[in-house]
């Protein structure tokens, strides 16, 4: 990619549960052009995944997501935000339990906190349950080990990623097919 092209980019930093997950969902995203697995929310320098499972550095697992805001817009990939993990489940998300895995918006600037706040509002209207998900500002993104990247992609036929990333890829292909015909 030319760095003109770069230079046109924007990024995003959400967690919701187990990064694999949400890596894998924002992935198939037009306009998504790359996601990287990593932490953030703490108050550990270069944390390491082992660390983050003592739940003490108070890091989330979060993407970063790089999109082309003249193909999807920021409020687009909020409002996938709220479909590809449970923003009500305190302390986890599904059988992963823990801090680490919390529901997390981290924003860049005013912008960012403002359309994650107004987005937050909208979406608790379709939850029976209050969102329990955090907006707060992003103070540095730390690279997950290499091992986590492309996670999904890379081991489709692992256990977990069959089991429980797969059917919600394929709820939000399906979701994005529904949005095709509208």
């Amino acid at each position: 990619m030319s760095s003109a092209a770069e230079s046109k980019l924007a990024s995003l930093v959400v967690g919701g549960g187990c990064f694999w997950c949400t890596e894998a969902a924002y992935e198939i995203l037009p306009g998504v052009v790359d996601v990287v697995s990593g932490y953030a929310g703490g108050h550990v320098a270069n944390p390491t995944y082992q660390q983050i499972g003592t739940k003490k550095t108070g890091h989330a697992e979060v993407i970063k997501i790089d999109y082309d805001p003249a193909v999807i817009s920021l409020e687009k990939l909020l409002d996938y935000f709220w479909h590809v993990h449970n923003p009500t489940q305190v302390g986890g998300q599904g059988n992963d339990i823990g801090p680490q895995y919390r529901s997390i918006i981290l924003y860049a600037n005013a912008e960012q906190k403002a359309a994650a706040e107004k987005s937050k509002a909208k979406a608790a209207a379709e939850f029976r349950d209050p969102i329990t998900t955090e907006i707060v500002p992003l103070e540095k993104f730390w690279v997950a080990e290499a091992y986590h990247q492309d996670y999904f992609r890379l081991n489709p036929n692992a256990g977990y990623c069959a089991y429980v990333i797969a059917p919600k890829v394929k709820k939000l292909k399906g979701r994005i097919e529904e949005e095709k015909k509208k």
